[in-house]
């Protein structure tokens, strides 16, 4: 009777239907109704639980639906066994695909009519209906201004005007707060940000940013590359929704050749890769029609929970290993770049570009011929090196006076002990120069760039409270990309520390000139190299240069002036 029942249980499973209603029209739904609709689903299954997580920057909370067949909804609570799957929609609400796309992925997945239902077994979905509620609130039909469809939908800034996709590491939004401890909470192995992309024209109707291979690294990025991703191009294709990498091309047109995109710790995957989840970047393309777009979407829900099911056990066993190994690193890369001279061959299906003569104006205008589409190999640019490597330190030391890199440490479940008395230390530090900072303001900051460091051993009287992190833990690569100054997204380059490259203390010139003269005089080879930076360096002709040159070479000089106010011991 038990064998009975067990073949009865397969042969229904086996039959369960498929079917799936196809999405179509051209509008998609306000935070209003998406909400109701994610309760609804909450409320007509056991296996479904819609949570508020937080609040964002207007008010209204954020979401979090779990869907988990063993009912189990304390993320602390979850089978360690099973893959994880964060899925983050709207994100900039102009692009609402993701939206669309959740709705009818779960309320096929809950049925256990449908075959989706039965992959839950080795999977628990996440999903955050709309992150940006902010912008969704603001629905019109122009600021995507070439995009076909939805007719109505939301803007790509929230409340503060910030693009939410560039505040996951300096979390100015209450938004990136709620995120973050949604993140932290649910743990994922698996993360997908949903999105729609402008830029060439081109056959596809979806493409896909992956976490850059070589800056996610280890193993976890050869089980990415080489196994992972090219099977879940395999199965879009199987689909009828046959993706291309995103395509980031070199020059005006994919024919030149496109690069992987390095998504950098502002960007979603770019900071949950700093946890050794692996990112996805849906990019289903602005000129499809809306119907079009939301069902390749959907199809990469189900092709990602397909592959899932089946590999399983590989992807948590990834993210185990991957810990160990950046927990247990020596060294540290940093600050990636474009290697152009190694190159891969893409089979690429796009229209021929036209240059022609513009309609407004006196002219030339790019239009791609949709009545000559093309399948050709061009160049694809996959390998990214990094700018500097650092020798990973056993701890870093953070005064409590710069609270704001505290406090984010802090959200990011970073390790942080006290020192337990005031204490005078011999460390490393840094002196912080060459940065070039942005005329203009960028996501609210005037951002720095080009940083350069001098490491130098100093003493340094550290306070009762003060805060040591100890480099050996899991959020290794989040401390790193934070804390070390000349990272592209480190909280320097944010303006955290901005106060320390003012200059407190300066000199009388009337005054101070018999007494740098004396200096000179007295230490033979600083007059040497005063006397050659008078004749090699341009700055030197004006007076008051040379004497601030010795000045910043004599003892008056303020030892704090520009040094980096986080520490190291190695």
């Amino acid at each position: 009777m038990r064998h009975f029942l067990l073949l009865a249980f397969i042969i229904i499973a086996l039959n369960a239907s498929s079917q799936h209603d196809a999405f179509s029209g051209n509008t998609t739904v306000t935070w209003q109704d998406c909400i109701q609709i994610f309760s609804k689903i909450d409320e007509s299954s056991d296996i479904a639980q819609l949570t508020e997580m937080g609040k964002t920057d207007i008010g209204k909370p954020l979401h979090l639906l779990v869907i988990n067949k063993e009912k189990e909804f304390d993320p602390k609570k979850f089978n360690p066994k099973k893959t994880i799957i964060l899925i983050n929609n709207a994100i900039h609400p102009g692009e609402p695909d993701g939206v669309e796309a959740s709705i009818n992925f779960s309320r096929e997945i809950i049925d256990p009519a449908n075959k989706l239902h039965f992959l839950l077994d080795s999977a628990i979905i996440c999903i955050i209906p709309i992150y940006n509620i902010d912008g969704s609130f603001i629905r019109n039909g122009y600021s995507r201004t070439n995009q076909n469809g939805p007719i109505e939908y939301g803007f790509r800034g929230n409340a503060k005007n910030l693009d939410l996709n560039r505040d996951f590491i300096k979390c100015d939004s209450e938004n990136a707060k709620s995120f973050t401890k949604i993140f932290h909470l649910v743990k994922p192995h698996v993360f997908i940000d949903t999105h729609v992309s402008n830029g060439a024209d081109y056959q596809y109707v979806m493409t896909l940013i992956s976490t850059q291979a070589n800056k996610l690294g280890g193993s976890q990025a050869q089980f990415l590359k080489n196994q992972m991703e090219p099977e879940l191009f395999e199965r879009m294709a199987q689909t009828g929704f046959e993706m291309s990498p995103y395509v980031n091309h070199m020059g005006d047109i994919p024919e030149t050749g496109i690069a992987d995109f390095l998504e950098t710790p502002r960007f979603a995957s770019g900071y949950t890769a700093l946890f050794q989840t692996l990112g996805f970047i849906t990019e289903t393309h602005m000129l499809k029609p809306y119907a079009q777009r939301v069902e390749a979407t959907y199809y990469f829900f189900k092709c990602m929970l397909e592959y899932v099911n089946e590999n399983n056990s590989s992807i948590v066993k990834q993210k185990e290993k991957a810990i160990k190994e950046w927990a247990s690193i020596k060294k540290y890369p940093l600050n990636f770049r474009l290697d152009t001279l190694k190159k891969e061959a893409l089979s690429f299906k796009g229209y021929e570009a036209v240059y022609e003569s513009s309609l407004v104006g006196n002219g030339k205008r790019l239009r791609y011929d949709r009545n000559k589409p093309y399948v050709k190999s061009i160049p694809y640019f996959r390998n990214y090196t990094p700018e500097i490597t650092i020798d990973v330190p056993k701890f870093y030391i953070i005064p409590q006076a710069w609270n704001e890199a505290v406090d984010r440490l802090k959200l990011n479940e970073i390790q942080l002990d006290r020192i337990q008395k005031d204490t005078t230390l011999e460390v490393s530090g840094y002196y912080l120069y060459g940065e070039s900072t942005g005329k203009k303001p960028y996501e609210g900051h005037y951002v720095h760039s080009g940083v350069q460091a001098r490491e130098e051993k100093m003493k340094i009287l550290f306070f009762e409270g003060d805060y040591i992190v100890p480099t050996n833990q899991p959020g290794l690569r989040y401390i790193i990309e934070t804390l070390e100054p000349r990272s592209v997204d480190s909280f320097f380059s944010w303006n955290f520390f901005d106060s320390v490259l003012q200059q407190k203390e300066w000199f009388s010139d009337y005054v101070f000139e018999e007494m740098a003269s004396q200096y000179l005089n007295e230490n033979a080879t600083l007059k040497a190299e005063f006397e050659d930076a008078l004749k090699n360096d341009p700055e030197m002709q004006e007076h008051w240069a040379q004497l601030y040159w010795i000045y910043r070479h004599s003892p008056h000089y303020e030892e704090s002036a520009f040094r980096y106010p986080i520490y190291f011991l190695k």
